[in-house]
């Protein structure tokens, strides 16, 4: 049975095209992949490996059936490319979501999500997650929630124009909470980023640090959501399954160790013992 577990795990991780050129001839032993990699152990704890460095079969573009030109494979995470934009989008870009090997939208409701993300200068994006995806809704934010991902500056040097605004800095739930100052890394440098949602109750963590730790659904919710630029969208936060989408808003930006794996309700546990 393991092996089976094993065998699953790696045909999702790599659910991708053959190449269209044949790759070169082998001149000696092939570069050591150090991102991107899953474990044994954590196949066993019931982790997927979402990105594995070579390819982006494992998504397409939010309300598409297929993955925009401009995210394309950079020594081994998933960038994308800026170019001619479209709206505050990049053309050819667009959200990306995380899919089933037949192509729909995976949900999940109770999970913990982890990854690495790097911004360039004076850019922007977002990890939303909890996304419903139907014709009513143009753009995965308008039902996901969003782990904002900012080039917040320094004091000598000018970030996003929205490191300016409450609640839009690198960490914030966007335009909900906001994170506690420092701990988001400098544009250009990796960090580390874990979403956990059980039962109800939702952790963001930043390299390290518990920058979101709330309730959803709840009345304290609703009053949020209420007071937010995201009233006017009736589906916003109020789906308790969703998708993973990874944000295109015209910026250059680079994702890799991107891994998920789904929680039991605390309950059930409870009731097991």
């Amino acid at each position: 049975m393991k092996n089976l577990i094993l065998s699953a795990a790696a045909l999702f991780a790599v659910a991708c095209t053959a190449p269209a050129e044949a790759p070169a001839e082998n001149t000696g032993a092939a570069p050591e992949k150090l991102h991107n990699n899953i474990s044994e152990a954590e196949i066993i704890e019931g982790w997927e490996l979402m990105f594995d460095g070579q390819c982006t079969g494992n998504f397409r573009k939010y309300g598409d059936t297929v993955i925009g030109k401009a995210w394309v494979i950079d020594d081994e995470s998933i960038h994308l490319t800026t170019g001619t934009k479209d709206d505050y989008q990049t053309a050819q870009g667009g959200d990306i979501v995380y899919i089933n090997l037949d192509g729909s939208i995976k949900e999940f409701e109770n999970f913990h999500f982890k990854g690495e993300w790097k911004i360039a200068e004076r850019g922007n994006s977002g990890i939303i997650y909890l996304v419903h995806e139907d014709s009513n809704y143009s753009d995965s934010w308008m039902t996901g929630l969003e782990m904002q991902v900012l080039d917040n500056g320094t004091d000598s040097t000018e970030g996003h124009p929205d490191a300016a605004i409450h609640k839009h800095r690198a960490g914030d739930l966007y335009d909900i909470n906001a994170a506690p100052e420092g701990a988001a890394k400098l544009a250009g440098e990796w960090n580390q980023f874990e979403i956990i949602v059980q039962d109800g109750h939702l952790t963001q963590i930043l390299n390290g640090v518990v920058t979101v730790d709330r309730d959803l659904f709840d009345d304290q919710w609703r009053a949020d959501v209420a007071a937010s630029k995201f009233h006017q969208f009736p589906g916003y936060g109020t789906y308790t399954k969703g998708g993973i989408a990874l944000q295109d808003h015209g910026d250059n930006v680079w994702y890799r160790n991107l891994k998920i794996k789904s929680l039991a309700s605390v309950a059930d546990e409870t009731a097991e013992e």
